[in-house]
């Protein structure tokens, strides 16, 4: 007896409160490979097909769950939406067909696909080092605080200088975060126009997990969040104080 099978008698036996109406499976992130779905389809019918047989209970919704690639660098060439919804209508069809099921109500979760690419973050460069016949390291005003997800697990990003560039020749340089930790890079080895202390960078692409995964390491305050649209902005969430992270702090009357 299968895991499922055991949570499909539960369900039958015990939770009887529980309305089992489909499976939901996860099968990663920034998936560019539409035929990953289209194994995962094969997989969930067949098991939809079991369930009926075994269990005479007809599941009606498929969750494909989400993975949506986006492009964070040029290499990246994720489908479109409509590549992807293609490719699993039809592939649901086809495994229907295949194990003799009705087609069942398919959700799929866009995720980072539909926010990645509708944020930016702006920061101001500081200070620079260049190490003696190897990398020249460019500080700016945030970094693995603000944005973990290369420190966690090597992510990619590109950016461009935001202000005037003009007469500005080209250099590779490592663009490094302000916490003084040996991980707290944005981006290695990028060609941009020279950097000078001022300038704003603007990385691409951080409308995803940035705000949702950034931390107050080494007591940095957040930035603020401004929304963009036709020529006009407005404030969506307000820079932090040092006032706001104290805010909680408390001195006990005995000292």
């Amino acid at each position: 007896m299968s895991e499922l099978d055991e949570i499909v008698n539960l369900i039958k036996n015990k939770y009887k409160n529980l309305d089992l109406k489909g499976l939901h499976a996860h099968i990663g992130s920034q998936i560019f490979e539409p035929k990953s779905f289209e194994d995962e389809i094969e997989i969930l019918v067949r098991e939809l097909a079991l369930v009926n047989e075994r269990h005479g209970i007809n599941l009606t919704e498929l969750n494909m769950g989400g993975g949506l690639g986006v492009k964070y660098t040029e290499e990246d060439c994720p489908p479109s939406v409509q590549d992807i919804a293609d490719m699993i209508t039809g592939s649901m069809k086809a495994a229907s067909e295949k194990y003799s099921m009705p087609l069942p109500t398919i959700y799929i979760e866009p995720g980072r696909s539909i926010i990645s690419t509708s944020g930016v973050t702006l920061y101001t460069v500081g200070s620079s080092k260049k190490v003696p016949n190897a990398t020249k390291y460019v500080a700016v005003d945030g970094g693995m605080a603000d944005n973990p997800r290369p420190a966690m697990y090597q992510a990619k990003y590109t950016a461009e200088v935001a202000n005037d560039i003009k007469n500005r020749e080209f250099e590779k340089v490592t663009i490094a975060g302000r916490y003084c930790e040996s991980g707290d890079i944005i981006i290695e080895n990028i060609n941009l126009p020279k950097l000078y202390p001022d300038d704003i960078l603007c990385v691409y692409n951080t409308g995803a997990y940035n705000y949702s995964m950034a931390s107050n390491y080494n007591r940095v305050e957040k930035p603020a969040m401004v929304l963009v649209n036709n020529s006009q902005s407005d404030m969506i969430v307000n820079r932090e104080s040092l006032e706001d992270l104290i805010a909680l702090e408390c001195v006990p009357d005995r000292l």
